[in-house]
């Protein structure tokens, strides 16, 4: 599913085109990798970085909505996950330069 549908169907957009305003403003991560096209493919296990407000949400993608539902419905298609944990950010080893 595209990135634009997908953040209008999740109720994370008014409409399609607010999305693809937000998408062009590459902040947003899928798995970690920077969104720069509008028709970036989402599929179920993904997790999707973008900024909310003064903070970043962090969600894996459970399933696939078929349309822009009540929000109950939409929540029922991700999980939040906290932004500091190991699971939504990747972790970089340090260098050895930087522990000397």
């Amino acid at each position: 599913m595209r990135i634009d549908l997908l953040l209008t169907r999740l109720r994370f957009a008014k409409s399609r085109s607010i999305a693809q305003a937000r998408i062009r403003e590459a902040h947003m991560r899928c798995n970690g990798l920077r969104i720069t096209r509008l028709d970036h493919d989402i599929g179920v296990g993904d997790v999707l970085t973008m900024p909310q407000g003064r903070s970043v949400l962090v969600i894996e993608i459970l399933a696939l909505p078929e349309r822009r539902g009540p929000a109950a419905e939409s929540q029922t298609c991700y999980r939040v996950l906290d932004a500091g944990g190991s699971i939504a950010l990747a972790v970089q080893k340090p260098s050895a330069a930087a522990l000397d």
